[in-house]
């Protein structure tokens, strides 16, 4: 059964918001399962592909950086008439312990930590909403709660037979 008016994922990003917006739940909920289903197929392409990018380059790019006296970021090489371009972003991860030892010794050095250090203070949520409520007020004025993005994940009831 063809229904002419019915918006599908091929012609999704062609709608007016408000078209979308109109749809019964029983319309969004097969579009959300076909965008989901179509999104992961494409990360996973996307993640052999750049696997296979990996394989082919990723010799040539790390000579190129030995070259270059780098162990991390952008090289350029020429492959055939192709620019490759490598990128491996630098990720600094500082053991967070250990700053803090360090601090403390700045500190006790009579120096101010903050002229070496940014010091980052942060409560995990999950520990504050478990705080009595005395412990939390006092925390209160320094906490500020912002609202992520929000998500919506829709699902066709089975209906019983």
């Amino acid at each position: 059964m063809n229904i002419p008016n019915r918006i599908t994922l091929d012609n999704l990003n062609q709608q007016p918001i408000g078209a979308i917006i109109a749809l019964p739940a029983d319309d969004l909920a097969p579009l959300q399962a076909e965008v989901e289903e179509h999104f992961r197929k494409a990360k996973q392409l996307r993640d052999w592909f750049n696997g296979a990018l990996i394989q082919k380059y990723e010799h040539r790019a790390q000579t190129e950086r030995l070259a270059a006296n780098k162990d991390s970021g952008t090289v350029r090489f020429q492959d055939g008439s192709v620019t490759v371009i490598a990128d491996a972003p630098k990720r600094v991860e500082w053991d967070q312990v250990a700053l803090a030892a360090m601090a403390e010794r700045i500190r006790a050095s009579g120096d101010n930590p903050t002229d070496y250090l940014e010091i980052t203070f942060s409560v995990p949520e999950r520990r504050y909403s478990a705080w009595p409520p005395a412990m939390r007020d006092g925390f209160a004025g320094a906490r500020t709660l912002r609202i992520g993005r929000q998500t919506f994940f829709l699902t066709l009831n089975q209906e019983d037979n």
